[in-house]
């Protein structure tokens, strides 16, 4: 007779943890680099000035997991040519997103300077100053200035054939890793395309900031645009160097009404990639028709190190207790379906983070996540979103930023109680109203609730867990006297399990 392992059915061994294999993407261009080339590509020379000319004391060295393997040789590099009097330490793991710099974590050591590697936003730090290392990824300037040129060169020569005095602009912008070759692609992309009266803008990014200086920000379309007519805004193409990223789609929802060109380096290909902003828009639209159908929403912190994050936090309060919503401000750290599954009672979340990690587009989370602009666009009237896509903290806490994006004011005009249909579930549905104004909930029979067996009531309040918790069809093990509970109560065995004294005698 063979002996049969035994089995739990109640709970896993828990091997599954272990043996699990994860999938990672890794940038294939990092892991090929060789120690020797070090120097170079991660600046250690223009690192270690800026540490000696600042006389920074305290270093925190932020990479992001795929660069981890390279801290340790960088770390001894830079402590050999520091010298004394300059204590350097690694960041392993960082609060929100790796692009962003961790001030929370560099607090925790007391740094006064963060030097930050790999992929950036390029956001404006609220506390410490940051020198960013962004690499040099491989690229083939030839075969770029030639696929983009030749595919340039053919879309302008249709709109030379129709109007000839049209002048067109070419704005160039690319992932972070390829910024070391930004102002040789400009110049040559600028000569291949002079005799098409076409001009290429482009504006170096930056390699340091500070918390109370302006971000020189590459967003030359706002100069471009301010330049131009209205009438001209068509004659705008982007030529965007670089892979599949968020970057990317966020610069195709940001400039929907642009021709955007992607070359990627890895492939060596040009492709139009403006084809796909109505399918990102209508996603995002989709996701807006369900923070309108919302009540009950939840805040995410997702920085604490952008600038503005605090007084944006501050403006989404605003606008969710002008409209009578209930809001709660969370900090989770790093977002995953089962942190947000807690909340059952919050029926949206409204991300506060950089532009690059705002769009959450995961279909594994129970509950929709927006950002603060398309939070704007849900609580307005109906038909009120022009296509206009902003992420950028500053353009959303301007004046009359409203008007500026294309979002109508909301009418105030009509019934408040005037149900509302819902494109998501096809129905009329009547909107819950969370505070103290006079058409609150509050004081009617939806705030009522028995508190006890003996028939007693006892109110809500304006608490959405408690309603939540009211409208469940659990309610929770009901006591029955007489049938749960023993007629007679006896008195237990005290002391420890070793051995219990026995008290009944």
């Amino acid at each position: 007779m063979t002996d049969v392992p035994a089995v739990s059915t109640f709970s896993a061994s828990g091997e599954d943890a272990i043996t699990r294999t994860i999938e990672l993407n890794i940038d294939s261009s990092t892991q090929n680099i060789v120690p020797s080339n070090f120097l170079e590509i991660y600046e250690i020379e223009r690192t270690v000035a800026a540490i000696v000319e600042g006389n920074f004391k305290r270093i925190a060295l932020q990479f992001p997991d795929e660069l981890l393997c390279h801290s340790v040789p960088i770390y001894r590099l830079l402590k050999s040519k520091a010298g004394e009097g300059h204590d350097i330490y690694v960041l392993a793991d960082t609060s929100y997103g790796s692009c962003c710099v961790d001030e929370v974590a560099a607090q925790h050591v007391d740094a006064d300077l963060i030097v930050h590697y790999g992929h950036a936003c390029l956001s404006q730090p609220s506390r410490l100053p940051v020198v960013y290392v962004f690499g040099k990824k491989p690229i083939d300037v030839d075969d770029c200035i030639n696929q983009l040129g030749q595919c340039l060169t053919t879309r302008l020569q249709q709109d030379t054939t129709s109007n000839s005095n049209n002048r067109h602009t070419i704005l160039l912008r690319y992932d972070v890793g390829y910024s070391c070759h930004g102002d040789v692609i400009a110049h040559r992309l600028e000569s291949e395309l002079q005799s098409l009266n076409t001009r290429v803008l482009h504006d170096p990014l930056p390699t340091r900031l500070h918390p109370k200086t302006a971000v020189q920000s590459p967003q030359t379309f706002e100069q471009t645009s301010a330049e131009s007519d209205e009438d001209n805004l068509t004659n705008v193409i982007i030529a965007y160097i670089g892979g599949e990223s968020l970057s990317l789609a966020n610069l195709l929802m940001t400039h929907s009404h642009c021709e955007v060109y992607a070359y990627d380096p890895s492939t060596r290909s040009v492709r139009l990639q403006s084809h796909r902003t109505n399918k990102l828009l209508m996603r995002r639209f989709a996701m807006v028709q369900r923070a309108r159908d919302a009540d009950v929403f939840g805040i995410l912190v997702g920085t604490l190190g952008v600038t503005s994050y605090l007084p944006l936090i501050v403006h989404v309060r605003k606008l969710l207790t002008r409209a009578q919503k209930k809001r709660y401000t969370i900090s989770v750290g790093k977002l995953n379906p089962a942190k947000l599954a807690n909340f059952m009672e919050i029926e949206c979340f409204i991300l506060i983070a950089c532009p690059e990690n705002s769009v959450i587009d995961a279909k594994e989370f129970l509950r929709p996540i927006v950002t603060p602009f398309e939070l704007e666009v849900a609580l307005q009237a109906e038909g009120t979103w022009s296509g206009r896509y902003v992420l950028d903290f500053e353009k959303l806490l301007a004046g009359d930023s409203k008007n500026d994006f294309g979002v109508a004011p909301e009418d105030n005009g009509g019934d408040p109680d005037q149900p509302t249909f819902s494109l998501v579930t096809g129905k009329y549905r009547q909107a819950k109203r969370y505070g103290n104004n006079e058409t609150s909930t509050e004081g009617t029979s939806a705030s009522l609730t028995l508190r006890n067996q003996d028939g007693a009531l006892s109110k809500l309040a304006d608490s959405a867990a408690a309603l939540y918790l009211h409208s469940r069809s659990y309610q929770g093990l009901e006591t029955k006297i007489g049938e749960d509970c023993p007629s007679v109560l006896e008195q237990g065995r005290s002391g420890i399990a070793r051995g219990y004294s026995d008290d009944h005698s």
